[in-house]
C-alpha cells in the first residue's frame, strides 16, 4: 500500500536528504513542505508545497488535503544564538507549530517523527546521555526542543523523537553552513578560524539522521532515540579532524575556551549520546567520526566532479 509522507523543513540539510532517501524506497507518496522555492535540484518524483508553517489555517488545510500516514518535521529554529535573543520567534516555530501537528494528527491514524536535539541536557553528566536521563537545558533553544518534546510525550499520537547532535552534509542548495563545511571552506580560504575546546560533541551525518529516520518509520518505533556518531570529541578535535582529511593548514586553527567569544546563550559542555537502545530497537549503524568524515569527502568529491564534467 503506498503511504503518503510529508517531510516538514524540505529545503533544509535533513529535509533534503529525507527527500532523495525516501524517494529511492517503494511506496511513499512524498509531499515536500517548505518556506520559498525548491532547493533539491531534482524537482520529480513529489510534490514541493511552498508554505509558512507558522500560519496554523493553511498548514491544517494543506494537511486535511494530503491526508498523510506519516509526518517527519525537521522544520525548526536552529541558530541557538538567534533563538535566545528572539525566544518568542523561537517558541513559535519550536513549539507552536508541533502544537499544530499534534492537534491534526489527534484522532487520525499518523505517525510522526520529531527531530530533537542534545540542547536539552545541561552538559554537566560526566557519561553518555542515556534517552531518560533528566533534560535541564541551559539555553532557549534546548527549552523549546525540549517542551515540544514533553507536548509529543503526553499527546496520545503514534510518535518517536529522534535526538540529535551537531549535523553536517552537503545539500544542492542551502544558505546556511554546518561545522564541517565551516572548517572546510575558511581554511580553504586560508581564513584563521577561533575554535572551541571545551565542549564536546557527537557528530552526526545527514545522511545517517536520515537513515535513522526511515528505520525509525519503517518500524514505526515509538519513544526518544539518540542518534549520532559513535565518537566524542571537542569541536577543535573535531576542526582539526576536517584539516586532516582535506589536507588543510591546521595551523590556521586556533583553540579558545567558549566564554571568551561572549556569545549570546549558553551551550552544555559535554552531550555524547549513549546510542544503545537506537541500535537494538531501530538497528542504527554504528559510526567513528573519521569514517563518515571519508565518506563525506567522497560525496563532495563525486558532487564537485559530476558539476565540473
Amino acid at each position: 500500500m503506498v503511504k503518503k509522507l510529508v517531510i516538514t523543513g524540505s529545503n533544509g540539510l535533513l529535509g533534503q536528504k529525507l527527500v532523495k532517501l525516501f524517494l529511492d524506497k517503494r511506496n511513499y507518496e512524498i509531499f515536500a513542505l517548505s518556506r520559498g522555492e525548491n532547493r533539491l535540484s531534482n524537482k520529480e518524483g513529489y510534490q514541493y508545497i511552498e508554505i509558512d508553517l507558522l500560519d496554523r489555517n493553511l498548514l491544517e488545510k494543506t494537511l486535511l488535503e494530503i491526508a498523510p500516514d506519516i509526518i517527519i518535521h525537521t522544520a525548526a529554529m536552529t541558530n541557538v544564538d538567534a533563538c535566545e535573543l528572539n525566544p518568542e520567534e523561537c517558541d513559535q516555530m519550536n513549539i507552536e507549530v508541533v502544537k499544530n501537528l499534534i492537534d491534526y494528527c489527534q484522532g487520525r491514524e499518523v505517525y510522526f517523527v520529531h527531530l530533537s536535539t542534545d540542547f536539552i541536557f545541561d552538559g554537566k553528566k560526566t557519561g553518555l546521555y542515556k534517552e531518560d536521563d533528566p533534560a535541564n537545558p541551559v539555553n532557549h533553544y534546548g527549552l523549546s526542543k525540549w517542551k515540544s518534546e514533553k507536548l509529543l510525550r503526553s499527546s496520545g499520537i503514534k510518535h518517536s523523537v529522534l535526538r540529535t547532535i551537531l549535523v553536517y552534509g552537503l545539500v544542492d542548495r542551502n544558505d546556511r553552513s554546518n561545522i564541517v563545511l565551516w572548517v572546510k571552506d575558511s581554511l580553504e580560504s586560508g581564513k584563521v578560524i577561533r575554535v572551541v575546546t571545551d565542549q564536546l560533541r557527537m557528530p552526526t551525518y545527514a545522511e545517517d539522521l536520515a537513515e535513522a529516520c526511515w528505520l525509525a518509520v519503517s518500524k514505526e518505533a515509538q519513544g526518544v532515540f539518540n542518534v549520532s556518531c559513535n565518537t566524542l570529541l571537542s569541536i577543535h578535535e573535531i576542526a582539526l579532524a576536517v584539516a586532516d582529511e582535506f589536507n588543510l593548514d591546521k595551523n590556521l586553527i586556533k583553540p579558545v575556551e567558549t566564554n571568551a567569544l561572549n556569545l549570546p546563550a549558553e551551550r552544555p559542555v559535554r552531550t555524547g549520546f549513549d546510542l544503545d537502545k537506537s541500535v537494538k530497537e531501530i538497528n542504527l549503524p554504528l559510526y567513528s567520526f573519521t569514517e563518515r568524515l571519508q565518506a563525506f569527502k567522497n560525496q563532495l568529491d563525486s558532487y564537485y566532479g559530476s558539476r565540473s564534467s
